[in-house]
Formats: C-alpha cells, sequence, structure tokens
C-alpha cells in the first residue's frame, strides 16, 4: 500500500521502502532505534506557502499554532519560511522566543492563562493576548498599570456553533469552556475599551479542530463580522479577526476542503470589514509531515483470528487514537511480499485502549518489522508522556536530502532529574 503523496512532497513509496525526501526510514530507524518521528522541512514550507499563497489577495498573517507540534526544529523551520506562532502557554511563548520569534509575532491563546503568564506576556508586549473572560481582560490591565504599559487584547467570543467535528476537539458550543458567549461580547468590549492598559485590537474565535466541511466557519466568520459592525457603531474600532484554525486534513482518505476553497469563504465573508485576518493553522501545517516510526516486538494470534501485532510505540508516543479513536494509516517501512493478514496494531502499554488500528490488512509481520503511522506530525510529540516510564521519543527532521536529530532519546536519568526521591 504506497503512501498517498498528495501533500506535493515529502513520504513516498519507492519499489523497495518508505522515503522522506528521497531519505530512506529504515535507514534513520537503524540509525537511532524506534520509536522516533521523521518530519518533512519540505512539507511544512510548502503547507505555509500554499496558505500564504491562498490568502495573498487581503491583508493576512499566519500564525502556526505551537500546540500541534513545539519542537523546536518546527518552529525554526516555521519562522524561517515566514510564519508566525500561536502560543497556548508560557512554555510556548518561551520556545517561540529561542525559535527567534519576536514578540510582535506572537499571540497568545489559553483558557486559563496563570498570573505568572500574564506577566510575562503584558511585559513582552505581544501581538496580541487572546483573552477569554471579562475577568482575565481585568487581570491584563491591572498588570499593564502596574508595567505602565498597554497590552494588546482581543476578546475570544463562543458563537455556538457546531464544528461537526470530535466532541473533544469541538471548542465552539455555549457548553464548551471557550470564551465568552457572544451574545455578552459587546458590552465586555465596550467596558474593555475604557480600561487604562488595554488597546482591544481584535477578536479572536475558533470553534474546532480537524473540521472537515467549510459549514461552521462560515457561520463563525459571519457572526463575528457582525460583532465588529456593531462595535464601530460603539465607536470601538479593532485591528484585525483572529478566526483560529481547524481545517482538516484526510487522515483515511477522507474528502477535506483545500486550503484554497478555506481562504475564499474566509476572505467573502471577511473583507467586508476592511480588517486584517489572523489564521492558526497547526495540524494543517505539521499533520503530513511526520510519521512515527515503530517496531514490531511480538505478533501473536486472536482467539477469533487474526493478529496482535505489538510495537515498540503505544499511547504514550501518539495519545490520539486513544483519545479520540483517531485513525492513522500503518505501513511497513520496506516493502513486504508476505500474504496480507487482518492485524490489530497495538502497543505495549498497559491500557486496552492502547490501540493504533483494529482489524488493519498488513502483509504478515515479523518481530522486527519497523512500522510507519502516517500523518502523525500534529498532536503526536505534542502529547507523549512518561507513562509506564516510558521515554520520549527520538525526533528527525528531513532537510534537503539529509537528516538530523533534533531531539535525542530520553533517559531514565532524564526522567528522574526532577525527582527528589
Amino acid at each position: 500500500m504506497p503512501y498517498n503523496a498528495r501533500f506535493m512532497c515529502g513520504f513516498a513509496s519507492t519499489n523497495s521502502q518508505l522515503t522522506c525526501d528521497g531519505v530512506s526510514l529504515s535507514a534513520i530507524a537503524s540509525a537511532v532505534d524506534t520509536p522516533t518521528y521523521v518530519y518533512s522541512a519540505a512539507i511544512i514550507r510548502n503547507r505555509l506557502k500554499a496558505f500564504g499563497s491562498a490568502f495573498s489577495s487581503y491583508p493576512h498573517a499566519i500564525h502556526y499554532a505551537l500546540k500541534a507540534n513545539s519542537n523546536l526544529a518546527v518552529a525554526r523551520v516555521v519562522r524561517s519560511a515566514g510564519g508566525l506562532v500561536d502560543a497556548n502557554s508560557g512554555g510556548e511563548i518561551e520556545l517561540a522566543l529561542r525559535a527567534g520569534f519576536d514578540p510582535l509575532d506572537i499571540v497568545f491563546t489559553g483558557v486559563g492563562k496563570t498570573p505568572t503568564e500574564i506577566d510575562r506576556a503584558v511585559g513582552l508586549g505581544l501581538k496580541a493576548i487572546n483573552a477569554e473572560s471579562e475577568g482575565e481582560l481585568g487581570r491584563i490591565a491591572v498588570r499593564a498599570r502596574q508595567l505602565d504599559t498597554t497590552a494588546r487584547v482581543a476578546l475570544r467570543v463562543n458563537p455556538d456553533i457546531d464544528a461537526v467535528s470530535h466532541p473533544h476537539i469541538s471548542t465552539g458550543l455555549k457548553t464548551h469552556k471557550f470564551g465568552v458567549p457572544i451574545s455578552d461580547a459587546r458590552q465586555i468590549i465596550r467596558d474593555a475599551s475604557l480600561h487604562a492598559g488595554l488597546s482591544v485590537v481584535g477578536l479572536h474565535v475558533h470553534v474546532g479542530s480537524q473540521m472537515m466541511g467549510l459549514g461552521p466557519l462560515r457561520q463563525a466568520a459571519k457572526a463575528v463580522v457582525e460583532l465588529v459592525a456593531e462595535l464601530s457603531d460603539d465607536g470601538v474600532v479593532v485591528e484585525h479577526l483572529d478566526m483560529g484554525g481547524g481545517l482538516g486534513i484526510p487522515y483515511d482518505g477522507e474528502q477535506v476542503p483545500s486550503v484554497t476553497a478555506y481562504a475564499t469563504e474566509l476572505i467573502k465573508i471577511v473583507e467586508r470589514s476592511g480588517l486584517t485576518l489572523i489564521i492558526e493553522p497547526g495540524r494543517a501545517i505539521v499533520g503530513p509531515a511526520g510519521v512515527l516510526l515503530a517496531s514490531v516486538v511480538d505478533v501473536k494470534p486472536k482467539i477469533d483470528g487474526g493478529l496482535f501485532v505489538v510495537l515498540d510505540a503505544g499511547m504514550s508516543e501518539l495519545m490520539r487514537p486513544a483519545l479520540y479513536g483517531a485513525h492513522h494509516q500503518i505501513i511497513p517501512v520496506e516493502k513486504s511480499n508476505c500474504e496480507l493478514v487482518t492485524c490489530d496494531v497495538v502497543g505495549p502499554i498497559c491500557e486496552s485502549s492502547d490501540v493504533f488500528g483494529v482489524g488493519r490488512m498488513l502483509p504478515r509481520p515479523e518481530v522486527g518489522t519497523v512500522m510507519a503511522v502516517l500523518d502523525a506530525g500534529a498532536y503526536g510529540s505534542a502529547m507523549s508522556s512518561n507513562y509506564n516510564r516510558h521515554s520520549l521519543p527520538v525526533e528527525v527532521m528531513v532537510d534537503g536530502g539529509d537528516w538530523r536529530l533534533v531531539r535525542r532519546r530520553q533517559t531514565i536519568e532524564d526522567q528522574l532529574a526532577c525527582e527528589t526521591g
């Protein structure tokens, strides 16, 4: 089963093996062992270029969502390609600064910003702090006055719109914790505009992740554009509309909107406001840019037929299947002529939910076979953990026909370094 080369470059099958930009994944696995994430710098650049081209006819800024993958090397590729960043924590702000981003390249999002994070964000003078509540706006204002500065803020509004994606990654319904009800936003922003220490520069909305259609985005854009008009009537003028991210990718060959269709739809709605458009793609940039390499450590028959194929990677390395029931294609790195058999591909973690795929037709694997879990560049390494005392996986970047280690394998000494006993 060849990898579908739908993203212009990156991962492809030759007659004998899977490669990343021409580099053998089998050779990488031999050199650094598994589990290992491998990223294509070329895909990241091409995906950013696609977004830039699609929005080029309208004033815009592309702020890559670091929560999808915050590896320092990934962030530096984003920066070198002209992208900006969206941070969801103080740690991601510091990562962005270390990657070379200027504070004015950063928007700061997040439901529960701590006093320390607010202090740092206000002190740095970020492009915008996307505030989640009236109370948070007040806390930002207090700190800005104490520092004798003005904080640039945008209010996140909740439009009560269903993203029609998995309920764990939908964020725009009134029952969700994100933002303020759009019915309350007008008064909150009017009050905030009177605060010494605050400059209200925008509105922020993000209704969910892995959206497979443009309907929810269309509704959200119309709602915030109407709010902008109401604020203008109140004498409150903002600079930008931050429409968040959420564009899906085809994990299993699904039909998803093109970047061009996504941009066209947003511009059509937002252009009458005349405001700069900010978008925050994450998955759509790095999802297809990464694979997880894992080795088969056991093969055993199932009582009802087929095989359990046990990998050395599990939910500690890639949480998405256990957390969301997410689908990832799984293929052997080296081409095999063995018969196809029905396999449940599982991990080594002591949880029944530690399953990557059920009923997959694969060439009969053997212990030592290296498998590639595809489209794992987003919410893979970023959500990995030390559960069962697994070490965080190696990460490798392929760029220009060469590869380099961008995170070494964690040791047990690394894990225990912060523990006092």
